[in-house]
């Protein structure tokens, strides 16, 4: 006979611990699985793994750009804004993007959306799109970030830091950071910690510079 145990008694959370009967392996991997499915919810990632995407090795010296022949694509995610309504990176796709992880208990951020903003307002109707990601935050808290700095382009909310993730090996631990993405949708650069608006202008500049495909 198969009881079941509180995770106070051994098994993780969501997982139930399995005595009695002996069981086989697939039946492990199938309830492990399903502990899975449950935790992963909110912001979702495409599978860019191991078919040529994109895998951080280092950060980009700041104000330029990895030669095109460096660069890789950048993995696809959908999640939520701030205000609640559904994105899709497909949203992207032929524009220059500037992604930047940020949360509202971010001081460096504090200084550095303002400058951030002000480069947006410059080349918004240049095809360069601005996307804020939300990390480790309350949505409540960071809806007044973005009002008090007065930040106007969109944000999502990913509290658990899941977008970070699918760019493989990205410090997801590192806020601010930025990263930057190409008309092709291959990331361009990496810059882990806060940046400047004059570096971010001159490396958006290089990237307006390689023309249209």
């Amino acid at each position: 006979m198969i009881s079941r145990r509180s995770p106070a008694d051994g098994a993780p959370p969501g997982v139930p611990e399995l005595v009695g009967a002996p069981i086989s392996r697939r039946a492990v991997l199938i309830a492990l699985t399903g502990a899975a499915s449950t935790v992963l919810l909110g912001c979702s990632a495409g599978n860019d793994g191991g078919d040529g995407g994109y895998q951080f090795t280092e950060p980009t010296p700041a104000a330029t750009v990895l030669p095109a022949k460096l660069r890789a694509p950048a993995p696809s995610f959908s999640g939520e804004l701030l205000d609640r309504t559904p994105f899709s990176s497909k949203s992207l796709d032929g524009d220059i993007v500037l992604i930047n992880f940020w949360g509202s208990w971010c001081t460096p951020c504090r200084v550095e959306t303002p400058e951030l903003q002000a480069v947006y307002t410059d080349v918004a109707d240049r095809g360069v799109q601005f996307l804020g990601i939300d990390v480790k935050d309350e949505r409540q808290l960071a809806a007044a970030f973005v009002e008090t700095v007065g930040a106007t382009y969109a944000s999502l909310f990913d509290p658990r830091g899941e977008v970070a993730l699918t760019f493989r090996g990205f410090p997801a631990n590192v806020v601010p950071s930025t990263i930057l993405l190409d008309r092709q949708g291959r990331v361009a650069a990496v810059y882990t910690g806060q940046v400047s608006g004059g570096d971010v202008r001159t490396a958006i500049g290089l990237l307006l510079d390689e023309g249209t495909p």
